[in-house]
């Protein structure tokens, strides 16, 4: 069985910082692919940012600068670290993972639950 357990989300001002976390389990973490992607109110799901190994990073053009991926393989968790919110970045974040790098919800075999994350102005 493979789970992914998000936690972290909250409410927070604009500008302020939040840090998420996703453990994860049944699965080879070391060898996947971990995405967070976010889906807000009335929107498409969509991805934020990507960690695969040897280090390498993808990031959306509305995160860039702002969010930082990062993942520690002997505690099987990726974080998302996110700087200078603003309300735009209200939604449910996921977490997600594969075997091999893609950028689109629909190509990833699992799922963690949610996390909400509410900026307000």
């Amino acid at each position: 069985q493979v789970q992914l357990v998000e936690s972290g989300g909250g409410l927070v001002q604009a500008g302020g910082s939040l840090r998420l976390s996703c453990a994860a389990s049944g699965l080879t973490f070391n060898s996947y692919v971990m995405g967070w992607f976010r889906q807000a109110p009335e929107k498409e799901r969509d991805i934020v940012a990507l960690s695969w190994s040897g280090g390498g990073t993808y990031y959306a053009d509305s995160v860039k600068g702002r969010f930082t991926v990062s993942r520690d393989n002997s505690k099987s968790t990726i974080y998302l670290q996110m700087n200078s919110l603003k309300p735009e970045d209200t939604a449910v974040y996921y977490c997600a993972a594969r075997p091999g790098i893609a950028f689109h919800p629909w190509e990833y075999d699992y799922w963690g639950q949610g996390t909400q994350v509410t900026v307000s102005s």
